[in-house]
Formats: C-alpha cells, sequence, structure tokens
C-alpha cells in the first residue's frame, strides 16, 4: 500500500468515525474530536510502545535469571511512553460488549498521566461516559 493510499484509508476511517458519532450521539460535529482523538493518542502511543518494546526488552539486564520488569525509563529514551497493560491499545479494543468501554478509557488515560507531567489533566476523560458502549466499541 503506498502512502497516498494509506492516508486516504486513514481518512475514510476517520470519517466513518465521525459518521457513527454524529448518528449516535449527542455531540455537535464540533464536540466529538475531543474523544475521537483521545483514541488516536491511545493508539499512537501503543504503536510506538510496540516499535521500541522488542528492542528494550533484548536490552533488559538480568540477574539471578529473572529480568528486571520494564520501567516509563526504558520507553521516555526511544520517545515513547510506557503504557501499563490496561492502556494498551488492543486491550481496550477486544473488551467484551458487557465491560464498561468508558470506565476502561478513563482508566487508560488514568494510568498514564501519573508519569507524564505534561498529560495530567489534557486527556479526554469524561467524554467517554456521554457515548453509548456500543458505539465506544465502533469506534475501538
Amino acid at each position: 500500500m503506498s502512502q497516498l493510499e494509506h492516508i486516504e484509508a486513514i481518512e475514510k476511517r476517520l470519517w466513518n468515525a465521525a459518521d457513527t458519532l454524529r448518528a449516535n450521539s449527542n455531540y455537535a460535529s464540533n464536540e466529538y474530536f475531543l474523544p475521537v482523538m483521545g483514541l488516536i493518542f491511545l493508539r499512537h502511543a501503543y504503536s510506538r510502545f510496540l516499535a521500541v518494546r522488542e528492542t528494550i526488552e533484548a536490552d533488559l539486564p538480568t540477574r539471578g535469571g529473572k529480568i528486571r520488569p520494564l520501567s516509563k525509563e526504558d520507553f521516555s529514551g526511544k520517545s515513547a511512553i510506557y503504557l501499563k497493560p490496561e492502556a494498551q491499545f488492543d486491550y481496550l479494543a477486544f473488551l467484551k460488549d458487557g465491560d464498561s468501554r468508558a470506565r476502561a478509557i478513563i482508566a487508560a488515560m488514568d494510568s498514564i498521566e501519573p508519569d507524564y507531567a505534561n498529560l495530567r489533566g489534557v486527556l479526554p476523560k469524561g467524554e467517554y461516559y456521554e457515548l453509548d458502549n456500543t458505539v465506544l466499541g465502533q469506534l475501538l
């Protein structure tokens, strides 16, 4: 897939998300960008996390046959955000319909903020409670 085709595919997915929100939420078109941008942020952070995780894990020191757990510092040097399992996009994308996706997304945002001062108070949260659980599943 060429870069132009890739960009067009992303654009199509974003317009589909906008159509879903327009039809299934009380948000006006100038309001639903926050929940969408929050999910885009989580997806991008997860992509960066995956891109560098293997390299980081290969370089982790071992002691007594045990590998040190991953930490925020490991990822900071690689221009990536350390994501706890509950903040990883795949975890969110595979939640069951019976799970509260809004609560899980907000918990993901909350788990990131303590380690990254520049993100405190700027990640969207409350907006997700206003969206139907099925709509959030479609967006994810």
